[in-house]
């Protein structure tokens, strides 16, 4: 389950306007809803909230986020599988987001699986149900959106 939206008007009205000189707020989301589909949440408070008050930051985290998520050595699919991985290990909800990038940059369930079962060897029973609960619901969330687009 994802934290719930932020209310992006009251913080532009209390906090401050998105000011970020070297990118726009699109320009900045543009990369998590290509590899996610959307903006996640924290996300979205992050560029909002810090974006308003030190944009230097944000241009500093993004460049880092995209220098490491991005390698030159692996494909995305890799990446994200890694990360699915490590963040399966770790118990860390961001896992989920990992989960969609890596299904969206081609990843099949047979390597998801693959993935939880190298968890299981060293973080156990708990991280074989919760990596089966997220792709259960990864599965029903992909399935809402076929039959969306196929209306």
């Amino acid at each position: 389950m994802l934290p719930a939206r932020i209310d992006t008007d009251v913080v532009r009205r209390l906090i401050g306007e998105y000011s970020d000189t070297k990118q726009t707020l699109e320009e900045r989301t543009a990369i998590y809803k290509e590899l996610i589909g959307f903006v996640p949440p924290r996300i979205e408070a992050r560029l909002n909230v810090t974006g308003a008050l030190d944009p230097t930051i944000v241009d500093m985290q993004e460049r880092i986020r995209e220098h490491a998520m991005y390698p030159k050595c692996f494909d995305v699919k890799t990446a994200q599988l890694m990360l699915f991985g490590m963040l399966l290990m770790d118990g860390n909800d961001a896992v989920v987001l990992h989960g969609m990038a890596a299904r969206r940059a081609g990843a099949s369930w047979e390597e998801m699986q693959a993935v939880i079962n190298l968890c299981y060897l060293f973080r156990g029973m708990s991280a074989a149900n919760k990596g089966a609960e997220i792709l259960a619901n990864m599965a029903k969330r992909e399935d809402a959106e076929a039959q969306a687009s196929a209306k």
